[in-house]
């Protein structure tokens, strides 16, 4: 897991005719066919993350 208050940092990449959302504290989302709904995962996550570590 990562540490508290450090930035979440997504990444999409593609796996034959997928595309999969990840962040550098372990999330993964699920594999997608659209590129842009696996972005959109990805910046879900993120801004969540935000949402609860300054809860």
């Amino acid at each position: 897991m990562h540490a508290h208050g450090s930035p979440h940092t997504t990444t999409t990449t593609e796996r034959g005719s997928f595309a999969l959302a990840r962040c550098s504290c372990g999330w993964a989302g699920p594999a997608r066919r659209s590129r842009d709904r696996a972005r959109t995962d990805a910046a879900d996550h993120a801004r969540e993350a935000v949402t609860e570590e300054t809860a």
